[in-house]
């Protein structure tokens, strides 16, 4: 404690107590509620077809409860940080929720979910710090990683593991700016999808559904929207692709893929990056522990970038990975038969007796 700057400061004090216990208790809240809302899911059929069997959409409803509730909370005890605008971005991320339910529930459509999420962006950019102009490209953004968010939900792992790395690289961006609101609000949702994870992890319990994924995609994209509102738009573009750069690679290959092969973009279909590494033979936690690294390594080029450590043409390096990934993976077949991780594992044993 004597070698940290500040320490001997009470309001200090209070900051970091309060950013454990809501993290701790954000993790353990949202584990405990996602397993005790798995039974009534499937009784509601509020559920997922996975592998031939149903999953429950439990978990994206803890993780709104849960976010909402903590952060609720802190600034009702007046422990939290100050808010910057946090109470805006929570009162769109809930309306982007129930949005995202009544997806669950009546399977809207697309077009439906698009507007409805870039109604309740539209109302919480800063124009003040990015112009209009700015803004609505910023609009337009959140929409790309909220459906982005939505697609990474296919996976058992992957969307909870990349959006804990990129809400704690959005954190960090906001604690860089001294916008302590932001960062406790990104620091909370990370440890909420870190519960989810408990239930959400090969093979999955709960997944989080249209609710849990657009919510916290949304959270996540207006989070870095403040943290780069009044820096370059060309710089800021870089930032935030590096932040998202999984987000950005699965929709690009998908959507990519899909309009050269004359399909509808809008319709499903196992051609997403996780689906191609199992192709090539990754476990499905493999897959997704990969696409968590590649997150965890874009993240720290925006982070990096953002503070001024490093300069703004390493995010053409992640571009440029980006790309590469996209077009290897778009050459793996998505139809046929799936390699074997091992041929031991793949064939029949057979036991000799005697």
């Amino acid at each position: 404690m004597l070698f940290i700057p500040k320490c001997h400061n009470p309001a200090y004090l209070i900051s970091v107590l309060y950013g454990i216990s809501a993290a701790a208790t954000a993790l353990l809240l949202t584990a405990l509620l996602a397993a005790a809302l798995r039974t009534p899911a499937l009784r509601l059929r509020l559920v997922e077809r996975r592998r031939q069997r149903d999953v429950p959409l439990s978990g994206g409803v803890a993780v709104v409860l849960v976010t909402g509730l903590v952060v609720g909370a802190g600034e009702w005890l007046g422990i939290a940080p100050p808010a910057d605008g946090v109470r805006g971005v929570l009162v769109a991320a809930g309306a982007v929720a129930l949005l995202g339910l009544a997806g669950d529930v009546w399977r809207l459509r697309r077009r439906v979910l698009a507007a409805g999420t870039g109604v309740a962006a539209a109302c919480v950019v800063p124009y003040g710090e990015t112009g209009v102009g700015t803004g609505l490209l910023a609009v337009a953004w959140v929409v790309a990683v909220v459906f982005g968010f939505r697609g990474l939900d296919h996976a058992d792992g992957l969307a909870g593991t990349v959006g804990v790395v990129t809400a704690f690289g959005v954190a960090a961006c906001a604690a860089v700016e001294v916008m302590d609101g932001i960062a406790g609000l990104m620091s909370v949702l990370a440890a909420a999808l870190t519960g989810f994870l408990l239930h959400n992890w090969h093979p999955a319990r709960v997944a989080l559904g249209s609710c849990g994924s657009m919510s916290a995609g949304f959270v996540i994209a207006v989070g870095a929207v403040y943290a780069r509102a009044g820096y370059g738009v060309v710089e800021s573009a870089g930032v935030l692709f590096a932040l998202t750069a999984v987000v950005a690679a699965d929709a690009v290959l998908v959507l990519g893929v899909r309009r050269l092969a004359g399909r509808g973009v809008g319709r499903g279909g196992p051609d997403h990056l996780a689906h191609r590494l199992r192709r090539l033979g990754l476990t499905a936690p493999g897959a997704s522990l990969l696409l968590g690294i590649g997150a965890l390594s874009g993240m720290l080029v925006g982070v990096l970038a953002h503070a001024g450590h490093i300069g703004a043409g390493a995010l053409w390096w992640v571009v440029g990975g980006v790309l590469v990934v996209v077009f290897t993976l778009s050459r793996v077949p998505v139809h046929g038969p799936r390699r074997s991780v091992s041929p031991q594992v793949g064939a029949p044993l057979r036991v000799r007796n005697g």
